[in-house]
């Protein structure tokens, strides 16, 4: 179970590495606009992030394990 963990971690450095190598002017722009949110906004943002991440995880999950 640490392995999976730990596997997703990676993934998770892997594709946030490729953005700040390949669009870091454009990264650069989205933080600036996340800086003029709301907490609250970017609560629900972050919540819903999560709700996406979990049922990815339970589709793929369901459909190969």
């Amino acid at each position: 179970m640490l392995g999976y963990a730990l596997t997703a971690l990676g993934l998770v450095l892997v594709i946030e590495g490729l953005l700040y190598a390949l669009v870091p002017a454009q990264l650069k722009a989205m933080m600036a606009s996340v800086q003029k949110l709301s907490d609250d906004q970017l609560r629900i943002a972050g919540v819903a992030a999560m709700a996406t991440g979990v049922m990815a995880v339970w589709l793929v999950h369901a459909a190969f394990f």
